[in-house]
């Protein structure tokens, strides 16, 4: 029998203090579920939350707005054990992104709901602006950090900066107007996978505002602060069977989200307007957290896409279905113990064999249904910080990389577009049609493939590309991985 726990949300109080960037799954399972927790407990009516999605459909958006700007998360330990949360915290949703068939309105501003989220994020009642937006969201190099001037998105920032359409150019604009109107600017807070988050959307906003103003971009170096964060709760995309569950339980929801019951959101303390006390909630409010980030990034995630891209060409679906895979259960630990996890500083005391311990149970967790197409998605932005640069430390430290080199080459293989069946599938990432070319050109010849996307050194940093015994490591397994298949291949890694 099922053991499920009930809460509903907090009444409503109107007054808004956060606004979030990125209104997504992980946005409503995650940063919301503290927020409302905090309320319930505390009668704290000033932190309300305002969110806007930038991009995908206006759906969301208005189908929140129908329902009070209420909706439910479901949070599973188990597939028989099942916690049901209301979520109240949500005062306003707008979205700026362009819908299908919405070109620009009639002033000119990009988005529908542009005007109302510029003015919300304007007023002197935020202190605190969020973001997930995901890696490409900041529009940065994912090998250098630096801003990409050229993206379409961002030019058009740059040449009509009062109508932004990027997350950076938002938090511009709204700073911008803070700062001629004479009030303090909000701390911004990044909760999206990066290393060193808050730092590299402190360079993004900073790389752009001098682009329009070199004062405001000076102002907003001198005077907003930009704290790290870092963020772990897995909450996979919805599907068919997951609504239908939650019908079940008697909650129809179309807004609903599902997650494991793990949640953790370690913060550097730093917000000059102040913040709510959320410590009792669970959020741990640190110096530094660039340990704590780093070691989520290479173990948990670095571990995801270890199984998206070997799982998804063999044509596995979950990653509970993969993590159940003994040869793939044996990669996951050899990679968090001998790769991964020596490229790690942690605080004393931290047992990092028994955080990989937990985390190949949390990813045998039967509840949930975390699609490795998911996962494998924007590739291009996510494996330097959870692979590439941990693994180039190791490389000049002297030892080598098979397990992260076979996951170069299964990314390489699984750009192509089709599993190792012949399947195929969409490529979701910003460089898509750079793979497709590649692929065109070089994919009757294996090693001259790898030596392509290996000279992408917007993705690989250059470094790691000279590195002789890695190319050839990931030759070597690309070879093997596309003759002998996922079983060999985790084969021949066992031998090495």
């Amino acid at each position: 029998m099922m053991a499920i726990t009930r809460y509903p949300a907090a009444p409503r109080r109107g007054a808004i203090g956060i606004v979030h960037l990125g209104l997504g799954a992980f946005h409503r399972a995650h940063q919301a579920v503290y927020l409302e927790r905090y309320r319930q407990r505390s009668g704290d009516d000033t932190w309300g939350v305002c969110s806007a999605n930038l991009r995908g459909n206006v759906g969301l958006v208005d189908s929140l707005a129908a329902a009070g700007h209420r909706y439910h998360v479901a949070e599973y330990a188990d597939s028989q054990t099942v916690t049901l949360r209301e979520i109240g915290v949500l005062e306003e949703t707008h979205f700026t992104g362009q819908d299908k068939g919405m070109g620009r309105d009639a002033d000119g501003q990009w988005g529908r709901d542009l005007a109302p989220l510029l003015a919300r994020m304007s007023d002197a009642s935020v202190r605190i602006v969020t973001l997930t937006v995901t890696e490409k969201g900041y529009f940065l190099n994912p090998a250098s950090g630096e801003l990409l001037t050229d993206d379409p998105m961002v030019a058009a920032d740059i040449a009509t900066p009062h109508t932004p359409r990027t997350a950076p150019g938002l938090l511009v604009e709204a700073l911008a107007r803070r700062r001629a109107a004479g009030l303090a600017p909000f701390a911004v807070l990044s909760c999206d996978n990066m290393p060193d988050n808050g730092r590299r959307t402190r360079a993004a906003v900073i790389q752009l505002a001098a682009r329009r103003d070199a004062e405001l971009a000076a102002w907003i170096e001198r005077e907003v602060a930009f704290p790290c964060s870092m963020v772990d709760r897995i909450v996979p995309a919805m599907t068919d069977a997951d609504f239908a569950r939650l019908a079940e339980l008697g909650v129809e929801d179309p807004n609903a989200v599902v997650g494991e019951a793990f949640s953790q959101w370690v913060v550097e303390d730093d917000f000059p307007q102040g913040r709510p006390a959320w410590e009792a909630d669970g959020v741990e409010m640190v110096a530094d957290v660039a340990p704590f980030e780093t070691m989520k990034l290479r173990l948990l995630n670095g571990s995801h896409s270890l199984l998206a891209y070997l799982g998804a060409l063999a044509g596995i679906e979950t990653v509970f279905e993969a993590v159940n895979r003994r040869d793939l259960g044996t990669l996951l630990r050899r990679y968090m113990l001998t790769e991964a996890a020596p490229t790690l500083a942690m605080p004393a005391g931290t047992d990092l064999a028994a955080y990989g311990e937990s985390l190949l149970a949390r990813f045998a967790n039967d509840s949930l249904r975390h699609r490795l197409q998911q996962i494998a998605m924007d590739g291009s932005q996510k494996l330097p910080q959870r692979w590439l640069l941990g693994t180039l430390a190791r490389l000049e430290a002297g030892h080598d990389a098979p397990c992260i080199a076979l996951g170069v080459a299964a990314w390489i293989r699984y750009t192509a577009s089709q599993d190792l069946q012949g399947t195929r599938y969409p490529i979701d990432d910003p460089l898509a049609a750079r793979f497709a070319e590649l692929h065109g050109q070089y994919g009757q010849d294996a090693e001259a493939l790898v030596n392509a996307f290996l000279a992408m050194h917007d993705v690989i940093p250059p470094a790691l590309a000279r590195q002789p015994s890695f190319v050839t490591a990931v030759f070597g397994a690309y070879r093997t991985l596309t003759r002998e298949g996922l079983a060999g291949a985790l084969a021949a890694l066992e031998r090495t």
